[in-house]
């Protein structure tokens, strides 16, 4: 189970340049861009949002539309996480998170301690202001550190960054954009409202 919450991060000395693979995911919010290679995954790009996806945009069954050929291990666990994310939420929890071959997720750093903390403490449907995840991650002065950790998050939506939010109760900024920001706050409210029922 634990292997669940925090992924494998690999980071052998001397390792060779990987072969990177990509693959886009068409989603409610958009065209995901995802990219790793056997070893993990190293990215998803996030459209920028101008508007709100209607109600039948919403409910769109994700399906990859590029790279589904080429697609590694790490690749296929991340799109069929997402998949259930958008679709069938209660499936994540049961989902292994892929492992991640980033090199900010590789190097010992509050950054990569404050990502996983997030990722492994703050669950689906709920939200954390930019203070209370510096306290989880053992610094209650480093607010403004937990956001640039936020700003530089390689896997946006798995490591959940939309989560955070301003002590205010303000949205406050995420790398879609505002719009998709609020997008997923509202999509997993109301996914947690029908699960409750």
């Amino acid at each position: 189970m634990a292997s669940r919450l925090v992924p494998n991060v690999t980071s052998k000395e001397g390792e060779s340049q990987c072969k990177e693979k990509h693959a886009v995911l068409l989603s409610p919010v958009g065209k995901l861009e995802i990219s790793g290679c056997e070893t993990g995954l190293h990215e998803i790009k996030l459209p920028k949002m101008s508007v709100l996806p209607s109600g039948a945009e919403s409910s769109a069954a994700c399906e990859v539309c590029e790279g589904a050929e080429e697609m590694t291990e790490p690749l296929k666990q991340c799109t069929a996480w997402l998949r259930a994310y958008f679709c069938e939420p209660a499936r994540t929890a049961s989902l292994p998170v892929p492992a991640f071959h980033h090199p900010l997720l590789r190097r010992d750093s509050f950054t990569r301690q404050v990502l996983w903390t997030l990722l492994r403490d703050v669950k689906f449907g709920e939200a954390v202001s930019y203070k209370q995840l510096a306290d989880l991650a053992g610094n209650s002065r480093a607010a403004r550190a937990v956001g640039g950790a936020m700003r530089s998050n390689p896997i946006p939506i798995i490591i959940p960054c939309h989560r955070v939010i301003c002590s205010s109760g303000q949205t406050g900024n995420y790398g879609g954009g505002n719009l998709m920001k609020e997008w997923l706050l509202s999509h997993e409210k109301l996914q947690k409202e029908k699960l409750a029922y």
